[in-house]
């Protein structure tokens, strides 16, 4: 399932970089934007700095993105639809493999895996890109219109799969725990640390195969209590 955003097409001109190069540079900059937006935030950031990092003219930045807030928004984009569309296969794979026979723990971890794998196999390019979803996820002034813009689609197929899973749910029962799930689990891949001091070591931020199977428990049997307490 395609994300609703759609960046435009700059037009080449006089001066533009080989094709190759282009490639290779048009990576390097989304790569070190992405770094620095994690690390500092939006604005936090200038195309300089973006520009200094990568190793290329400032002007490069604009031939290729325009301003900084459409560079940011290629940066999400790059990452937002792999993710996207690799959640949305998994859930028609998991209800094509058990109709009738769903349960709300396996949606979810249809839903969030593919978030796990990359946050332990993507390197730090996809710890960048979590880290920085993880912000703007609490980003009062503009996070939720920009969730809205990368993240709804597959958002809501998650909705209705556990509408189909758990077909008692009121949906605004649904809507209200998967703003909870969300929570969970961008706390879990940002890695902070904070559980490594909370539990005096006992777990770590970094051990997510930990977190993975006991996150999705935690986030389905909040749901089913929800339906079950609303039913009652």
């Amino acid at each position: 399932m395609p994300t609703v955003v759609k960046l435009r097409t700059r037009n080449p001109g006089r001066g533009r970089p080989s094709k190759n190069a282009g490639i290779d540079l048009k990576q390097a900059i989304l790569d070190s934007a992405e770094g620095l937006f994690a690390r500092h935030g939006f604005y936090g950031v200038t195309t300089r700095q973006v520009a200094s990092e990568a190793g290329v003219d400032t002007a490069l930045i604009h031939y290729y993105f325009g301003a900084k807030r459409e560079l940011f928004d290629a940066v999400l984009l790059r990452r937002a639809e792999i993710i996207n569309d690799e959640r949305a296969r998994a859930m028609t794979a998991y209800e094509a493999a058990h109709p009738g026979t769903m349960t709300a723990e396996g949606v979810i971890a249809a839903f969030i895996d593919p978030v796990i794998e990359h946050a332990l196999t993507g390197g730090q390019g996809w710890k960048n890109f979590l880290n920085l979803v993880a912000q703007i996820n609490t980003t009062p002034a503009w996070g939720g219109e920009v969730m809205h813009r990368f993240f709804d689609p597959v958002v809501r197929q998650l909705i209705e799969t556990l509408g189909r899973a758990l077909p008692d749910a009121d949906v605004r029962d649904l809507y209200w725990c998967y703003q909870f799930l969300t929570g969970s689990m961008m706390i879990t891949v940002a890695e902070t640390g904070r559980i490594n001091q909370l539990s005096d070591g006992l777990c770590l931020a970094s051990d997510l195969e930990s977190a993975r199977q006991r996150l999705y428990a935690y986030c389905a049997a909040g749901f089913e209590a929800v339906v079950r307490k609303n039913n009652a």
